[in-house]
């Protein structure tokens, strides 16, 4: 059994040798004072180049559909310029995440 990195949305969800269990989320911090971002233009459809710009890692991708999930159903093309979303703390992700 292959173990995800803490990065990863996968990192709580059960695996066996031929396949993995249903995704069971991770936890995101939800803060009142979580920065409000409207997706740029220069973002559009990539979640890893604001994940890289902002907490130092394309892997955390995911936090923001996570974070935002009546804004973004589809974490690559809901991603678009215009949508506004909440920006998690790296804080709050190193706790949550352990990072």
């Amino acid at each position: 059994m292959a173990q995800y990195s803490n990065t990863s949305p996968y990192f709580n969800t059960e695996e066996n040798a031929i396949s993995l269990d249903f995704l069971v989320p991770r936890a995101i911090t939800a803060d009142q004072d979580d920065t409000t971002y409207t997706i740029d233009q220069i973002y559009a459809y990539r979640p890893d180049l604001l994940a890289y710009d902002l907490y130092g890692s394309p892997r955390l991708w995911w936090v923001f559909a996570q974070r935002n999930p009546n804004q973004i159903e589809d974490p690559i093309y809901d991603f678009a310029p215009g949508v506004t979303i909440q920006i998690p703390k790296l804080s709050n992700l190193k706790t949550d995440l352990g990072i």
